[in-house]
Formats: structure tokens, C-alpha cells, sequence
């Protein structure tokens, strides 16, 4: 077991052991460490504790002091550089015409070396650049190129969830994510909804796929042709994360879905057993090819089921005596009613009261809205029999 302290530079960055030196540092404490750039401003995350000899790359640095009043003052003051010198570098970008992005700017503690995070889609010959900045600064200037997903973590946002982003609250380091994970975890393959804002697939698909590859194991894949305690058939949908699976039965006439557990399914091959049991079925040789023939279906209880409110307009008295009615008899009662229909006389003085009736409505209806003129009273020609005159202005 090794003692250490875990210690982080900036709040999006990763942790990282030191010797403690002896020291006995609380968590929140700023402390002055010895890194391979030389001494670093940082915060210890985690107090002393121990951890495991093969967790630790030997040999670990030391912590150098615990952050005085001046030190704290001088990382103030080089957050306000920090400000300062992503402006300028900004300005000489565009002066430049460089195709680059400028994300993030980090002085040194000891203010020997400024260091440049941008993103570009190719190389950027950024050599004039490096001499503007120098010359400003009057440090030594690093240019590194970062990712897109760096850059998420280092601006930091909101995702689709609401949240902040993974990368910039507790992921230390970045995990491959392929197409696989989303179509094992039944996800739609629309890149704007399985993709982050950085524009790569979101990182919490990860998260979850070794729980959805243990039910993968365990669930049919859609298409395969099983046999359920109801008959055999053919799976047409497949709920991972409820144990279930709809199947389409090839038995009896029931050809609705039903829903049964992973459980309850024997996986007997594919659609291509599938057609060798149809025809197997058709021809009459189920058990020469294989299969086992499933039990008829239970009419009686299938009836039951459907619950059906069965009437009738026959009482037992009229039933019995149109059964013991002979043949002959009722035939000719039926041929005289059918005659009867036939032969009806139509009812002719409805059918005129009818017709008058709606007479008498037109009539109304047209004097209501064509009202004859008065006695004495000259009637007005319809206006496209006046005449007019067109060529004297209307005189």
C-alpha cells in the first residue's frame, strides 16, 4: 500500500496522485506540487489515503508546500493573463486568417509558459502566430491541438438531459462508443439523438452496455421461429428490458400476437425452419421432419374467453312448433307471404299527398322571395334588360 493525495489543476481536469511529503492536507486545500513542467498551483481532491502499489506509476512526485497567501495571489492573478491573452490571440487569428478555434488558455504557475488549446479540422501553419505571441507575452508559447470532445469538456454545457456534461463533471478520461452500443440497447439511429453536442456519440451509451449484452444473451432475436406453451411461431418484437418478446403463432386460427417471457420460448431456428415447418404442416409429415405437433385448440375455453352475449329472438314455444310444422306446410306459408309482399298495392293517395305538399312549399317559398308588385304600381325591368347609354356618359 502507498500513501498519496489526489490533486486536480482545474475543475474539468483529471486527478492525479502525489507524495504527500509528509504533509497532512485536507480536502479543498490548495498545494504546491513538482510536475514534469515544473511547479504547478493545484487543490487536493482527497485527503491522505492509501491505494493499491499497482494503481501508482513509481515514481510518484512530491507535494511541495501547502499554498501560502502570495502563492494564491499569484494564481489569481495569472486567471486574469489567462483573459487577457485569449483575447489577443483571438484578434491575431483573424488578423492571420488561420483556420483554427481557440478554446482555452492556461498560464504556468511560475508564469515561464503559456500554453494554447485550439481545434481545427487540419494542419494550421501557426509559426507566425508563435512569434506574435511570444513577442507579447515574453514566455514560451505551446500550440496544442485538441479534440472536439476535449473541447466539450473544457467549455463544459448542458446535454439533452438536462444535466451538465459527463466529460466536465466526473469523466476522467474518454471511452470509445460505437453505433453497436445503441443498436444493442434498441435506441433510433438518428445521429441528432444519440450524438452529444460535441457532434460524436454521447458517452452515457457506454454506461449501460454491458447491462443490455447480458439480456441480449438471454432474449430471441426477432424473426426466429420458437415454440411457445400456445403453439409455434414467429417473433416479431423483442422487449430487452421487461423479459418479454411478441410472437406471431403459425397454429390453429388464432393468428393474433401474443406476449410471453423469454422463459416460456424455445428458440427452434430461423425463418428458414420456419418454412420447412409450413411445409412440413401443409404436406402431413410433421413428425418425419422433426416437429412436434402442437395440441388442437380448446373451442370450448376459446369461447369462453371471447365472453360473447349470444340472443336470440326464439322463444322454446315457437321453436317448437316451427320444427314440428311438416316441410310441405311450411313451405307454402312461406311462397304465400313472399306473394303477399309482391302483390302489395302500393299506397298511391300518400304518395300524392306527398307531392302536393311540396307544391305548395315551392310556391310559397318562391312568392316569399319574388313578392308581386302592387296594383298601379310600374314593375322594374330586370336590370340586364335596361338599357344603357354608354356613349353620352349615362345621360
Amino acid at each position: 500500500m502507498t500513501e498519496i493525495v489526489s490533486v486536480k489543476f482545474n475543475e474539468r481536469g483529471k486527478v492525479y496522485f502525489f507524495d504527500p511529503s509528509g504533509f497532512t492536507i485536507q480536502q479543498g486545500e490548495k498545494i504546491i506540487v513538482e510536475t514534469s513542467k515544473g511547479l504547478e498551483y493545484g487543490e487536493c481532491v482527497r485527503s491522505n489515503h492509501q491505494v493499491d502499489d499497482e494503481s501508482v506509476i513509481m515514481p510518484l512526485r512530491p507535494v511541495i508546500r501547502i499554498a501560502t497567501e502570495a502563492d494564491i495571489a499569484s494564481a489569481l492573478a495569472s486567471k486574469e493573463k489567462e483573459k487577457e491573452a485569449l483575447e489577443y490571440c483571438k484578434e491575431k487569428i483573424i488578423e492571420l486568417g488561420l483556420e483554427m478555434k481557440l478554446v482555452s488558455v492556461e498560464y504556468g504557475f511560475e508564469g515561464s509558459k503559456v500554453l494554447f488549446f485550439f481545434t481545427s479540422d487540419g494542419r494550421v501553419d501557426f509559426r507566425e502566430l508563435v512569434k506574435d505571441l511570444a513577442g507579447r507575452f515574453k514566455a514560451r508559447i505551446e500550440l496544442r491541438q485538441i479534440g472536439v470532445r476535449d473541447e466539450a469538456k473544457m467549455l463544459g454545457g448542458l446535454g439533452v438531459c438536462g444535466k451538465q456534461f459527463c466529460c466536465s463533471q466526473f469523466l476522467n478520461e474518454f471511452h470509445p462508443v460505437s453505433i453497436k452500443m445503441a443498436k444493442t440497447q434498441g435506441l433510433s439511429l438518428n445521429p441528432a439523438k444519440i450524438s452529444g453536442s460535441c457532434g460524436r456519440l454521447m458517452c452515457c451509451l457506454k454506461y449501460e452496455e454491458a447491462a443490455y449484452e447480458d439480456l441480449v444473451k438471454k432474449a430471441p432475436k426477432i424473426g426466429a421461429f420458437v415454440e411457445t406453451p400456445s403453439g409455434k411461431g414467429s417473433v416479431t418484437n423483442v422487449n430487452l428490458l421487461r423479459g418479454n418478446a411478441k410472437v406471431r403463432l403459425e397454429d390453429g386460427f388464432d393468428t393474433t400476437l401474443k406476449t410471453f417471457t423469454f422463459e416460456e420460448l424455445d428458440v427452434l431456428g430461423g425463418k428458414g425452419r420456419r418454412a420447412e415447418y409450413i411445409s412440413a404442416r401443409d404436406e402431413g409429415r410433421l413428425e418425419e421432419a422433426g416437429f412436434t405437433p402442437s395440441p388442437p385448440p380448446n373451442i370450448t375455453r376459446t369461447l369462453e374467453n371471447l365472453d360473447l352475449n349470444i340472443t336470440t329472438s326464439f322463444n322454446e314455444e315457437t321453436l317448437t312448433s316451427y320444427e314440428d310444422e311438416p316441410v310441405h306446410d311450411r313451405n307454402q306459408r312461406d311462397k304465400k307471404q313472399n306473394q303477399k309482399r309482391k302483390n302489395k298495392p302500393e299506397n298511391k293517395n300518400k304518395d300524392k299527398t306527398f307531392r302536393e305538399k311540396d307544391k305548395q312549399d315551392t310556391e310559397f317559398i318562391t312568392s316569399a322571395s319574388h313578392p308581386q308588385p302592387l296594383e298601379g304600381v310600374k314593375r322594374k325591368k330586370p336590370h340586364h334588360k335596361r338599357k344603357r347609354n354608354r356613349g353620352t356618359g349615362g345621360k
